[in-house]
């Protein structure tokens, strides 16, 4: 694969299938208050192919929820030998693009059980209310996984998983993370980059200002957010 290409698998059905999950989506934000979303990031070396689409489509999904009721991101990302970090609370989208081009990808195993946890941990401080989650393999227990995930889920943070590359093993565990926190799986390929990316700003969106925001969001992007706000109408 070319270092600027992703994976070329049509994920039509897939897409549909997540905003079919969406419509279903409580109002998570609390009122008077910033929404947050944990965005994470596998950075080992397996992603550097797709780093720097990554990087972008982030920006972008956080550059589009401006203005829309208040949103705080926070970066989390794993790589090497055990290495996790996570980043500030961020409210700019220049100082998050920054942080995250900042990052490089180094040969490890993958620690999801630690963003997972990291998920549960910020919110029981304070309501985290979406995990965004880009990754391609899964090399941990699954059972951990999933009960890292029924926790997360009981403390009401929906997880959406979006699956480069499609390993099957990978994608039973990522659906089975999704369906245990009420959140939604989604592939991430070259033919649905673009649909992608305003599925993530829909999400940021919604973790912003609930579905009044969503739908304002939607009416000026159109696309795959507009599609979601009909899917989630009564």
């Amino acid at each position: 694969m070319a270092k600027d290409q992703l994976p070329a698998k049509s994920t039509r059905s897939e897409i549909a299938d997540f905003l079919a999950k969406m419509r279903a989506m409580p109002v998570v934000r609390a009122a008077g208050q910033a929404g947050r979303l944990i965005f994470a990031m596998d950075a080992t070396a397996s992603r550097e192919p797709t780093w720097d689409h990554a990087c972008k489509i982030q920006g972008e999904m956080f550059a589009a929820t401006q203005g829309l009721g208040g949103l705080e991101i926070q970066l989390a990302w794993y790589r090497g030998l055990g290495e996790f970090d996570a980043s500030p609370w961020l409210t700019n989208s220049a100082d998050l693009v920054k942080r995250m081009t900042d990052v490089y990808c180094r040969g490890g195993e993958t620690q999801i059980a630690k963003v997972l946890g990291h998920a549960i941990a910020e919110t029981r401080r304070r309501k985290v209310n979406a995990l965004v989650f880009v990754g391609d393999c899964v090399e941990e227990s699954v059972d951990t996984l999933c009960r890292l995930a029924g926790e997360l889920g009981l403390l009401g943070v929906p997880a959406f998983i979006f699956h480069e590359g499609g390993e099957p093993v990978a994608r039973r565990c990522f659906e089975e993370i999704a369906r245990l926190t009420n959140g939604a799986y989604c592939p991430f390929d070259a033919s649905s980059a673009t649909a992608l990316r305003d599925l993530l700003a829909a999400v940021a969106a919604f973790a912003a200002g609930g579905r009044p925001a969503l739908e304002n969001f939607a009416k000026k992007r159109g696309g795959a957010a507009l599609m979601l706000t009909h899917r989630m109408r009564p």
